[in-house]
C-alpha cells in the first residue's frame, strides 16, 4: 500500500514579514516611549531587535511612517468593545471599562502622552494624525452621550460636542497625573469626574 503524499502547509514570506512588522513595531514602542520620537532612532530599534537597519527600513522606509504605524497600533486596542458598552451600558460606563482596562497598559499610554505633547509643534510628524485623533474621538463620544441624553442616561444637557471635549481633556489631564504619579486611584478619580460631569451615576462594577 502506498503511503499518501500529503503537501506540506508553507506560511510563506507573507507571514514572516507581518511578524517582522510586529517585533519592529513593539520595538518602536518602547523607544518612543523611552526617548519621544526625536530622540528615538530607527539605529536603536534595530539593535533591540538584533537586527540589520536596512531591514527595518525595508519594512518601514521612513522613521516618520513607523512613528504612524506605532499610533495606530497604539489607539486600536479595545475600540470595538468600547462602542459595544457604550450602545449597550452607556458612555460612562464604557469609559470606565477602558480605564480599567488602560491600566496594564502604562507603556503604551505613556507613549500616546508623550506624543501627543511633542505633535502640538505643528512641523512634528504626527501632527495631523493627533489632530484628526482628538476630532475623530470627540465626535464618536458626541454621538454617545447624545444618544444617552435622549434616552435619560445623563443629565447634563450641554451641547454634546461641548461635552465630549470636556471628558477628553478630563481624560487625558487624570491619566497624564496617574503616570506621572501612580499613587493616584485613577478609577476612582475618573468615577467622581464622570458623575459630576455627565450627572450620572456610574456603576460600581464596570
Amino acid at each position: 500500500m502506498t503511503e499518501e503524499i500529503r503537501p506540506v502547509a508553507r506560511r510563506g514570506p507573507y507571514a514572516k514579514s507581518t511578524r517582522r512588522r510586529a517585533e519592529i513595531i513593539s520595538s518602536a514602542t518602547s523607544v518612543f516611549s523611552a526617548c519621544g520620537y526625536r530622540g528615538g532612532s530607527l539605529r536603536e530599534i534595530a539593535k533591540q531587535l538584533d537586527l540589520s537597519l536596512t531591514s527595518v527600513v525595508h519594512h518601514f522606509p521612513s522613521k516618520s511612517e513607523l512613528l504612524v504605524a506605532v499610533l495606530e497600533n497604539a489607539d486600536a486596542a479595545n475600540v470595538d468593545s468600547f462602542q459595544a458598552d457604550s450602545q449597550s451600558e452607556g458612555v460612562a460606563y464604557a469609559v470606565l471599562r477602558y480605564v480599567r482596562r488602560n491600566l496594564e497598559r502604562q507603556e503604551i499610554l505613556r507613549l500616546l502622552a508623550l506624543m501627543a505633547a511633542e505633535s502640538s509643534s505643528p512641523d512634528h510628524p504626527a501632527h495631523q494624525w493627533f489632530r484628526d485623533r482628538y476630532e475623530k474621538v470627540i465626535a464618536t463620544l458626541a454621538r454617545f452621550i447624545q444618544r444617552d441624553q435622549d434616552k435619560g442616561r445623563i443629565s447634563n444637557t450641554r451641547d454634546p460636542q461641548a461635552i465630549a471635549g470636556s471628558l477628553v481633556a478630563m481624560w487625558d489631564g487624570l491619566q497624564l497625573q496617574w503616570l506621572i504619579d501612580p499613587r493616584h486611584d485613577l478609577v476612582a478619580e475618573m468615577t467622581a469626574a464622570l458623575e459630576d460631569l455627565l450627572g450620572t451615576q456610574v456603576l460600581r462594577g464596570a
